[in-house]
Order: structure tokens, then sequence, then C-alpha cells
């Protein structure tokens, strides 16, 4: 399959990014659209996954910028977990796992489809300074392998104020879970 957008689906998505970027600024104080649209015009692949972010309804925007790398780093900022991207397991083994009554995807794999990482719990809790999101929902995040060795997974969601985490096994799936991405450009 090839990840590349036409002229006219860039030029869309551009006008989304941007228009999202400006009501947001609270996002990413001191950053200037017009150097963010650099890097995406010159980063076709980037622009495919974040594309791909926006069709599944992640609503990516730009939370912060690498200074090492001089990467734009952008968040799914959904209020909600991305509905294109719920009732998943965490991964291809968990899938692999279960006999029956198969969810359609991994979050893992829906992941790297799409050319993104999922969040880890650190950028969870920095995604939530930001706003707030998982009200309803909750999202499966980059679980730490030693959890994931024993069958477990983890998840975040935001309740009662507080960013909460916890475990499930990795096989478990629920409408209202999904999962975040984050990507650099």
């Amino acid at each position: 399959m090839k990840k590349e957008l036409s002229t006219k689906q860039s030029a869309a998505l551009l006008m989304i990014l941007k228009a999202r970027f400006e009501k947001n600024m609270n996002r990413h104080k001191g950053l200037d659209w017009a150097k963010v649209q650099a890097r995406l015009e010159a980063n076709k692949g980037k622009l495919w996954s974040l594309n791909a972010m926006e069709e599944s309804g992640g609503e990516p925007d730009v939370v912060g910028l690498d200074k090492k790398s001089g990467e734009y780093i952008f968040y799914d900022c959904a209020p909600e977990s991305p509905k294109g991207r719920r009732s998943i397991c965490y991964d291809r083994k968990a899938w692999d796992s279960r006999k029956e009554n198969k969810p359609e995807n991994t979050a893992e794999d829906m992941a790297a489809d799409m050319g993104i990482e999922m969040l880890t719990e650190e950028q969870y809790r920095a995604l939530q300074q930001l706003g707030t999101f998982d009200t309803k929902t909750s999202s499966w995040v980059k679980t730490p392998d030693a959890i994931r060795k024993l069958g477990g997974a983890i998840f975040c969601d935001y309740r009662y104020g507080t960013v909460f985490t916890y475990h499930n096994g990795a096989e478990s799936y629920y409408a209202a879970r999904g999962f975040r991405g984050a990507l650099s450009v």
C-alpha cells in the first residue's frame, strides 16, 4: 500500500491541522505554524501517518518540540479515545491467545500500520496537562516488558480530576478502550 497522500489530500489535512493548531494554542505555546507546516511538507510519509490518526478519530495536534532533534511532537488530542481504534486487545500475542470472540485488531498492530507509537504512561500524563481527555473512555498505553511477559497490559483514563493507570489481561478488549498515538515529525 502506498503511504503517501495526494496533493489534494495533503492540502485538506494541512487545513485541518492548522485550524486545530490555532484553536488550541495552549498545547504548543511559542511554536509557529509556518515552521510546523514546512516540516510536514518535507515529510510526506509522516503526513500520511497524521492522516491515519485523523481518519481514525485521533484529532492529532502539536504538543511540543524536541529541542535535540528539532522534530515537532504530535499526540492524539481527541476528547475521548479515538473511535476508530477501540474494541482492540493490546498486541498480536494477546490476540493469538484468544480462542474465540477475537477483536478485529490490536493496539500495537494498528499503531505500526499507521506509522505511529502508542503513548507511554508518562506521555499520557503529559497529555492530561494540556486538557481533559478520556473522561468516558480509556486508552491502552505502552506496557513495560516485565508486565507484558506476565500476560498483563496497562491502560489509563481520567476520572475525579486524576489520571489513573490500571491493568488488564492483554487479551481483553472493551468498546470504550482504544489507544492514543504519538508521532515526531
